[in-house]
């Protein structure tokens, strides 16, 4: 199972929220790259990045500090953050960006998703952040009435070759996941689910490797990290371990 270390960017900076919040936001580093760097020496196989300024406003805000991790490290990235259209997806993936991550899209804008899929195919990852089971969009500042269940298999039908699924309830809180739910999810389509939020210990990590046989193909881990309750590179081994 693939343990994925967080970069989330605000303002150029490397920085960690709370359930989402802008106004629970901690700073980490001000050189993102730097940052990704320790990753990829403690066995990261990718990197997740989220551009917050750019969920927010739905336009790419972290653009340079993007391009200055891709530059940092060998290993691929993929992004989210205020990609919502064919455009902004081709400006990153041009960028060097390996998978783009779209989110309000699914729901706001299912045409642009569809040409997304057309044109740059397994490039596209769709990302379902949920609040108590319904969707969030917009950098999670709207719940919709959508089930995160229902839309996770009209995204398989529509051709969407892997979902990020996030539990906002538990995202940054340190509490541990939502493991029922990320079960539900993994299970509920036959494309490969990753999940993210609350992921805190290395138990954690290893109820999580517990769900590959449903389709579970990894985690992503981000204050757990920045804090230190995990080590990067023991996550690496126990989410390896047969």
């Amino acid at each position: 199972m693939l343990v994925i270390p967080a970069i989330d960017l605000s303002e150029g900076k490397c920085v960690r929220l709370q359930r989402g919040d802008m106004n629970a936001k901690t700073v980490f580093s001000d050189e993102p790259a730097e940052v990704a760097q320790r990753w990829a020496n403690e066995g990261a196989e990718m990197i997740h990045i989220v551009d917050l300024d750019g969920a927010f406003s739905g336009t790419s805000a972290n653009f340079e500090a993007v391009r200055d991790i891709i530059a940092a490290v060998p290993i691929p990235v993929e992004l989210g953050g205020g990609l919502r259209t064919v455009e902004q997806v081709a400006r990153v993936l041009d960028a060097g960006v390996k998978w783009a991550i779209l989110g309000t899209a699914a729901i706001s804008n299912r045409p642009e998703l569809q040409k997304c899929l057309e044109r740059f195919g397994e490039r596209i990852i769709v990302g379902i952040d949920a609040r108590d089971g319904r969707v969030a969009v917009q950098g999670w500042t709207q719940t919709s009435d959508v089930e995160a269940l229902e839309l996770a298999t009209q995204m398989e039908q529509l051709g969407v070759g892997k979902i990020i699924f996030t539990d906002i309830n538990t995202d940054g809180m340190l509490g541990g996941p939502n493991i029922p739910a990320m079960k539900a999810m993994a299970q509920a389509v036959g494309i490969p689910v990753i999940a993210s939020g609350g992921v805190t210990t290395l138990e954690d990590i290893r109820k999580l490797r517990g769900l590959e046989r449903f389709g579970l193909e990894g985690c992503i881990v981000g204050r757990a990290l920045y804090s230190g309750t995990i080590a990067l590179a023991e996550a690496v081994t126990v989410a390896n371990k047969v």
